[in-house]
């Protein structure tokens, strides 16, 4: 008869087996309830830890664990590729994860990477159902917000300063005659969605610009809402004659939609893009932009989160963003057949 084993636990307690073996290990990131219902079961079962196996689990791995929003997202993969090179210089190996820009997909990673018993974690938050990540921020488990925040959780973090780029951005239209502009926003349930959104609104403001609701569409930060706000905005009775995109993949589907209608970028129409982008500045014509520093921000994740395994308590980073003018906007014109 073969012996209890820990998916027996897992099924008795009703918890997942990587929460069980968090548990038994004494991981601090489980809720009182799951260690409660393991502790019966393992009580009512009988079970044995192996207890070399649990020794060698308490010991550094040298393992850091990186879960980002989406690996098609050359803003990420960019970012990603900067902590593991900077991982790799502090002797640490990075766990990639991807999150899908889902909170579902970004717990379930979040189980897993707690399992593996990662020494820190570096996390860019979906925002939404935030219990699991308040469990990783109580549970002593190093940890560091890179890109976005949930501003009720206390942990370092390396964000961009969305305002100075936008604000940016916004000028250069305006000075360039245009007075309706078109926004692409990312969701609300993430702390760069609003953000952005926030600064896009202040600099309309301060520019004088006109405030219709209509020029705002929300997107996901995905390709296909890019496309879709886009198309919704330049199909408009009274159409923007500049459009900004509040990040690389929904630049990307605003360039689809404007090659799908005929609009000439930077002659019939305006374009901003967000993310400095390889591909964007080969485009014809090469794209104007909202640049953030990905290399940067990867680095100092890692940095920030070295400094937290390592007992100390460090400062959020802000870096700040710019504007690359390219060909991709231009005077505004009227009256264009759309």
């Amino acid at each position: 008869m073969r012996g209890v084993t820990i998916r027996d636990v897992a099924a008795r307690a009703g918890v997942s087996p990587a929460t069980a073996s968090r548990v038994l290990s004494g991981h601090p990131a489980t809720s009182v309830l799951s260690r409660e219902r393991v502790e019966q079961a393992v009580a009512e079962l009988g079970f044995r830890p192996n207890a070399q196996a649990r020794s060698l689990r308490s010991t550094r791995t040298s393992t850091i664990g990186l879960l980002i929003s989406d690996v098609r997202n050359p803003f990420f993969a960019d970012l990603a590729h900067a902590a593991e090179q900077q991982a790799l210089e502090l002797g640490l190996i990075t766990l990639l994860a991807n999150a899908n820009e889902s909170v579902e997909q970004q717990n379930r990673y979040l189980d897993v990477l707690l399992a593996q018993r990662v020494d820190g974690l570096i996390l860019v938050p979906q925002g939404g159902d935030n219990a699991n990540v308040e469990m990783l921020a109580s549970s002593g488990l190093p940890a560091v917000f890179v890109d976005r925040v949930i501003d009720d959780i206390d942990l370092p973090s390396v964000t961009a300063d969305n305002s100075s780029g936008m604000g940016e951005a916004v000028q250069h239209l305006a000075t360039l005659g245009h007075r309706r502009i078109g926004y692409i926003s990312g969701p609300r349930s993430a702390s760069t969605g609003r953000e952005r959104f926030a600064a896009f609104q202040a600099a309309t403001l301060d520019c004088g610009l006109e405030r219709d609701p209509e020029l705002v569409v929300f997107g996901d930060f995905q390709a296909g809402s890019g496309a879709a706000g886009a198309r919704q905005l330049l199909e408009l009775t009274n159409a923007p004659t500049a459009l900004i995109a509040a990040d690389g993949l929904m630049t990307m589907g605003a360039v689809r939609v404007c090659q799908e209608l005929g609009i000439r970028i930077g002659e019939d129409l305006s374009l901003v893009g967000y993310d400095d982008i390889d591909a964007f500045a080969i485009m014809r014509p090469a794209l104007t932009l909202i640049a953030q520093d990905a290399d940067e921000m990867g680095r100092t994740a890692v940095r920030l989160l070295h400094e937290v395994i390592a007992g100390q308590r460090p400062e959020p980073v802000v870096l700040p963003t710019r504007l690359m003018v390219r060909k991709s906007t231009g005077p505004a014109k009227t009256g264009v057949n759309r």
